[in-house]
């Protein structure tokens, strides 16, 4: 049965951060904008296979390489300065509108909120600094210090051992249900929010769902404790 969470761990890209502003860069280098989901999934995929073998590479050069195969795709090839461009933007994208509001209430609740991410830990921290939410998590955690990616249990355990409580006590929030049944089979709470699709049957279901980060926020806050 879930519970409150005394921390509330805030997955990253797509969840917190919209990746609107990658359609511009691909276009940029002969890329169709509309590429960008089919660029983002083939990375995860190959990000959750190194996972599932025990290996492990940076998102950036997992990302990198699927960046390389979709511009072939389309008849361009990328040099690497070009490529820079487009993946320094993981750096800059801006946060959903519900976001500082979620952290906001997290805040007042007195409940803890942290970051975690498949990117490095650079590129989250300079998401969080550029975006003005820096103070309002308390740690920014990254699989780099795992070295294996999610939804790998270790990367939730070690969030959870990072602030100092037990898997039972924290929840995960996230737009990818994929990342929901990783944190959900680790032990975690989990608030999912449907920002692109139904959450499959097929997964360990969320604790709570809401159409934004702000109605999981009350959802978790609303759990007995």
């Amino acid at each position: 049965m879930a519970h409150r969470p005394k921390v509330v761990a805030f997955d990253v890209i797509e969840t917190t951060f919209s990746l609107h502003p990658l359609r511009d860069r691909l276009e940029e280098i002969g890329v169709r904008s509309d590429a960008l989901p089919t660029w983002f999934a083939r990375s995860l995929r190959d990000a959750f296979a190194l996972a599932a073998t025990d290996c492990f590479e940076p998102f950036r050069s997992v990302l990198e390489a699927n960046l390389i195969a979709v511009a072939r795709d389309h008849g361009t090839d990328p040099d690497e300065a070009q490529r820079d461009r487009v993946l320094s933007t993981f750096a800059k994208l801006p946060p959903h509108d519900d976001a500082r509001p979620a952290l906001e209430a997290l805040r007042e609740a007195g409940v803890m909120a942290v970051a975690l991410s498949n990117g490095s830990l650079s590129a989250t921290e300079a998401l969080f600094e550029g975006a003005g939410l820096r103070d309002m998590v308390a740690h920014v955690l990254s699989v780099e210090d795992v070295g294996l990616a999610k939804p790998r249990r270790e990367v939730y355990h070690k969030a959870a051992s990072a602030c100092g409580i037990t898997p039972e006590e924290c929840a995960l929030v996230a737009a990818h249900p994929w990342d929901i049944h990783g944190a959900a089979a680790a032990g975690l709470s989990t608030g999912y929010v449907a920002r692109h699709e139904p959450f499959p049957a097929i997964f360990r279901q969320p604790s709570v769902t809401g159409a934004s980060l702000t109605e999981v926020v009350d959802g978790l806050l609303a759990l007995s404790e």
